[in-house]
């Protein structure tokens, strides 16, 4: 195998992790940019390594938009301007082909180019610790050392994938709000009375799980004096866990924007059209809430939650190549289309999530969807007990890290 080919075939590995199966591409090479005024319209563009040989990127990022829609995602490839000095070297001393110009663009270089270009940036990473193919060395570096913090920014390539910049949605979506319920009599009519209207319609569907202190009656009750609300209650499975809860609500929804509400309200209901905002806004495709910006009320949030939550934001953010500050807040929302195109790439994941959040905040790295977080005043619970065991559940939440890790860094 020849060091270039060794290059093309790393590159060729991460672009097809990069854009899921099934989807429509169109590959954008130095020889093939005619190709931009065709009248077909892609899920993915793809220019690799392409925008480090053009006299002019803007041009070129602009006409692209000539194949996109505000559903499309466009792929960069572009080698690390701190190499420079090592491929020159390379081509003096023939070890490389020399090239008339190569554009040696900074992370920062991409994303101002993307920006003038009408694009915004979902999330950015770096590959190949070392581009050519030293035997079982290129393997260890580029596989494990090359995630390493202080390693990364050495990387060789660097890749970014972005969207349109969307623009205010004017038609009005349905929404379904979904609330999981266990044992959380006391609250349900203020997760009904306090869920505003939203959109051109709002329907509560309450999956119960089996609760023994009145919760379902109370939801019947509720369905009864508020008729003027879709109210739609269903008993949960028998599987265990707010992940089935949540994914059986998704299933009976018929909003075109899906809502979880956690039921102990302590993310409050009031604050749900802040997400449905930030989704017809075209601010974000995914809005997730964060409970770590604004002071908690006292007992809200025990101080070893605090210090587990600070640390999955760390580690998920450099999971998911984009910053997500909190991943274990209950209150997600995302569009009905996008959770189906989750549904169908699951297979990448596999069903290993019993909150449903992590199952959902996988499915949205994977699909290259913009997540954005939504500060919420988190509240202290009024009633009921908490359902979490934190060490348990911790356990489980450091293995998913590490199955993350393996499925979307060791790929």
């Amino acid at each position: 195998m020849t060091q270039h080919q060794y290059y093309h075939d790393q590159l060729n590995k991460l672009l097809s992790f990069l854009v899921p199966e099934g989807v429509t591409t169109l590959e954008i090479k130095i020889d093939s940019l005619a190709e931009l005024q065709t009248n077909a319209v892609f899920d993915y563009v793809v220019m690799s390594d392409l925008i480090g040989s053009l006299e002019d990127v803007l041009p070129i990022l602009r006409n692209a938009h000539n194949v996109m829609n505000g559903r499309s995602r466009l792929v960069l490839t572009h080698y690390n301007h701190f190499w420079e000095p090592v491929v020159r070297v390379a081509e003096w001393l023939n070890i490389k082909r020399k090239v008339s110009r190569h554009n040696w663009l900074s992370v920062a270089d991409v994303d101002n180019l993307l920006n003038l270009a009408g694009f915004e940036s979902i999330r950015h990473g770096r590959r190949m610790l070392l581009p050519v193919n030293v035997p079982l060395v290129s393997w260890f570096a580029n596989r494990y050392l090359a995630e390493l913090p202080l390693l990364r920014k050495l990387c060789f390539c660097n890749f970014v994938v972005a969207r349109i910049k969307q623009q205010l949605i004017i038609k009005k979506p349905s929404v379904s709000v979904i609330i999981p319920t266990w044992n959380e009599a006391g609250t349900i009519r203020s997760a009904v009375e306090k869920t505003p209207l939203m959109g051109s319609s709002t329907e509560i569907i309450f999956i119960d799980n089996h609760s023994t202190d009145g919760t379902v009656e109370n939801i019947k009750e509720m369905m009864r004096e508020h008729k003027e609300k879709r109210i739609v209650y269903a008993s949960q499975l028998p599987q265990k866990g707010k992940g089935v809860a949540v994914r059986q609500g998704f299933e009976l929804a018929t909003g075109d924007m899906l809502m979880i509400l956690d039921s102990d309200l302590t993310m409050p209901a009031e604050d749900l059209p802040k997400y449905y905002d930030a989704l017809v806004s075209g601010t974000a495709d995914f809005a997730n809430g964060c409970r770590l910006v604004y002071p908690m009320e006292k007992e809200s949030m025990r101080i070893l939650n605090r210090i587990a939550n600070k640390f999955f934001s760390f580690a998920f953010s450099w999971l998911f190549d984009q910053p997500v500050k909190d991943t274990l807040c209950g209150t997600k929302v995302l569009w009905k289309k996008d959770y189906e195109r989750i549904v169908a790439g699951r297979k990448f994941f596999g069903d290993f999530d019993p909150f449903g959040d992590f199952d959902l905040l996988f499915g949205a790295s994977k699909q290259n969807l913009k997540i954005v977080d939504i500060p919420i005043c988190y509240r202290a619970r009024v009633y009921g007990d908490i359902k979490i065991q934190r060490w348990q559940h911790g356990v489980l939440l450091v293995r998913m890290c590490v199955y993350a890790y393996e499925k979307l860094k060791l790929h």
